[in-house]
């Protein structure tokens, strides 16, 4: 037995978490609101496609919803299948990342929406120096 096989096992060597032993769950399992969110998104804009994101040990496999000027939303669905499942049901293109990587429109959505916040800060930091009681 090696020195971390008790703990990937959950312990005292049956199932489950044994006296003394670790069990990882994930932060929370995708759900009906996340697929409805993604199936919503999808509804209400143009040329989105489902770009597949793998399990990681924190969270369930993801997919990042990209419409065609490069709006995104992110949310979990639980396993590859149930991704491909709702892209079919939705009839949007789906990806997996780890392939194809994340549009360039995506990117350039980030560059604009941080330049705007900036841009939002500057303002409100300008506003409250003309106007010190806000």
């Amino acid at each position: 037995m090696g020195l971390f096989d008790r703990w990937r096992r959950g312990g005292s060597g049956g199932g489950g978490v044994g006296a003394g032993g670790f069990r990882q769950v994930l932060d929370r399992e995708g759900g009906p609101a996340d697929l409805e969110h993604l199936r919503a998104f999808a509804k209400s804009r143009e040329g989105v496609a489902f770009y597949v994101e793998p399990e990681t040990t924190a969270t369930d496999t993801t997919v990042v919803a990209v419409a065609f000027d490069g709006e995104w939303t992110r949310r979990r669905v639980g396993t590859p299948r149930a991704a491909e499942k709702l892209a079919r049901s939705c009839k949007v293109a789906i990806h997996d990342v780890t392939v194809t990587g994340y549009p360039p429109e995506m990117r350039r959505w980030n560059a604009r929406a941080k330049a705007d916040r900036a841009a939002l800060e500057e303002m409100s930091r300008a506003e409250s120096e003309r106007d010190p009681e806000r």
